[in-house]
């Protein structure tokens, strides 16, 4: 059964459990509340901040959630995601978001490039700048102790550049590295998110059914169970689980789906 065919068969108006949610229909959790309010202090300090997790825990959703206040007009997120852990290459993407246009393989004039474009967002544009890492469990230990020394300026009293570091758990084994030390010393705020309980996952499901404009729950309590017991109340293995459940439901005509269904969706993933 296509996609198209279960929602026809639900009548859901767009796809419920999908990864490209709109930031507004966000389920506005406490922990994502907590993310939020830890995310405000660290740009009000311009200190660093830690978001920690496992895969699909919803880290990724926080930031986004935490950033979507910040006016273009007053802010400058530089978001990033950690691909190869490399210096060289974190700075190559700090330079194409600074939108700096220079050819070099040296790593201090990149360096002193990234800083002097900050310097001149933040004392001469008057625009505060974010430096926001994903998957920052992923850099090597070189990497955070350069991190330090781009927090540093010749007035170091005014803080430039608030960090924020999201990452799995061994994010902070990494910053407790004697090379981290110098970073780590600026951590003002620790977020780390955890699968959601029962009920949690009874209302994070509502919720994106009613996006979806099902008033009514869909799953039945064993299948509810099902879900979060499979996916270790994960959000993205959750929506997985749940789309893959409907899709079994509806192939089987079945007006509500039961944890049969759950189960069947969970052998098609990981």
């Amino acid at each position: 059964m296509t996609n198209n065919n279960y929602r026809s068969f639900f009548g859901l108006k767009n796809e419920p459990f999908g990864a490209d949610i709109n930031i507004n229909e966000i389920l506005k959790t406490t922990e994502l509340i907590d993310v939020k309010d830890r995310f405000d202090y660290v740009i009000r300090l311009g200190a660093i901040g830690l978001i920690t997790g496992e895969v699909g825990s919803g880290k990724s959703t926080a930031i986004r959630y935490a950033a979507e206040h910040l006016h273009p007009s007053e802010y400058k997120s530089l978001y990033m995601t950690a691909s190869s852990g490399a210096i060289m290459e974190f700075y190559r993407q700090l330079i194409h978001e600074l939108d700096i246009h220079i050819k070099t393989n040296s790593k201090a004039m990149m360096l002193r490039m990234i800083k002097k474009e900050i310097s001149a967002l933040v004392c001469e544009k008057k625009i505060k700048v974010l430096l926001i890492v994903d998957e920052a469990s992923l850099l090597r230990l070189e990497v955070f102790a350069e991190l330090h020394t781009l927090c540093q300026f010749e007035k170091d009293s005014k803080p430039y550049l608030p960090i924020i570091l999201a990452g799995q758990n061994n994010l902070i084994d990494k910053l407790s590295y004697r090379s981290s030390q110098p970073l780590a010393s600026r951590v003002v705020a620790r977020s780390h998110l955890q699968g959601t309980d029962l009920a949690g996952m009874q209302d994070y499901l509502k919720h994106h059914l009613a996006i979806a404009g099902i008033k009514h729950n869909l799953f039945d309590q064993n299948a509810i169970t099902a879900i979060q017991q499979a996916s270790g109340g994960l959000f993205r293995k959750a929506n997985h689980l749940a789309r893959g459940a409907l899709i079994a439901a509806a192939a089987n005509q079945a007006a509500q789906v039961n944890a049969e269904h759950v189960r069947l969706a969970a052998t098609e993933i990981f």
